[in-house]
């Protein structure tokens, strides 16, 4: 991330990603997640989640916590409380409900002039924002991403530091069909976890242990699936439902070699 920074200048890039990475050492895999990736393990039909996706939802806490803490990053427009909706100025001095940093739960207050700020996490689901601008709260650069026609920069809210979780392959024995998936949000809007592992063991169902093109096939068929067939009424899923408009990247990497097949 601090990479990024120093050549942005230099190079003249904007902008900013995620970031998913694996690493095999000495047996175990070590699974690095920044952002709203996700990677799953599928060992003998059982499904293993080796990261969370960070979005303003699953990081509300983090986020209020520093806006309580460094107010001036709010720039005087937003509020670090989070409301059940927009409040109105009619509202003031009427009790709503509300939750700050250390809130797990709601509770009521009586509103006040500051809450007619706009909320510093605004939406639900994927349409949750961080001050109305970005939907993930970890990844690398975005340096200069700020509020739409202000001077208040976003990246404070942005953390660069992965959630990292460990996968010990010498605890179990693996066969040929036992698989890490690695997947951006495109595949994982539109596919849960369950409908992944269904079209991995479809496909390799369909191909032999030792044939090494098994994987990416079963890559290439989630890909397609996710994205859809193309009609009137936009890209489709065979459901009839909206196909991933995002971009869609996808490894799937064999935990067990033909020698281990059972």
């Amino acid at each position: 991330d601090d990479q990024i920074e120093q050549e942005k200048a230099s190079q003249r890039l904007a902008g900013g990603c995620c970031a998913l990475a694996a690493v095999y050492l000495m047996g175990k895999f070590y699974v690095a997640n920044a952002g709203d990736s996700r990677a799953i393990i599928i060992r003998n039909g059982e499904i293993i989640p080796m990261s969370r996706e960070f979005t303003p939802e699953t990081e509300r806490q983090r986020l209020q916590f520093l806006a309580f803490l460094r107010p001036e990053l709010l720039g005087k427009e937003f509020t670090h409380l989070e409301f059940p909706r927009r409040i109105q100025p009619k509202e003031l001095g009427r009790k709503m409900l509300y939750r700050d940093q250390d809130m797990n739960g709601w509770a009521y207050k009586k509103i006040e002039e500051d809450d007619l700020k706009f909320p510093l996490i605004y939406g639900e689901g994927k349409k949750a924002r961080v001050m109305a601008t970005i939907g993930v709260t970890r990844g690398l650069g975005d340096h200069d991403l700020k509020v739409f026609s202000s001077n208040i920069h976003i990246k404070p809210f942005l953390c660069c530091f992965p959630e990292v979780r460990v996968y010990d392959l010498t605890q179990y024995e693996h066969c040929p069909d036992d698989v890490l998936v690695l997947g951006t949000d495109g595949l994982w809007d539109v596919t849960n976890d369950k409908e992944v592992a269904g079209v991995v063991m479809e496909v390799l169902r369909s191909y032999e242990p030792n044939d090494p093109c098994r994987y990416t096939m079963v890559a290439q068929e989630l890909v397609v699936r996710s994205r859809g067939v193309l009609k009137e009424r936009g890209w489709r899923l065979a459901n009839d439902k909206l196909g991933s408009g995002d971009d869609i990247s996808v490894f799937v990497i064999p935990l067990g070699g033909p020698g281990n097949y059972t």
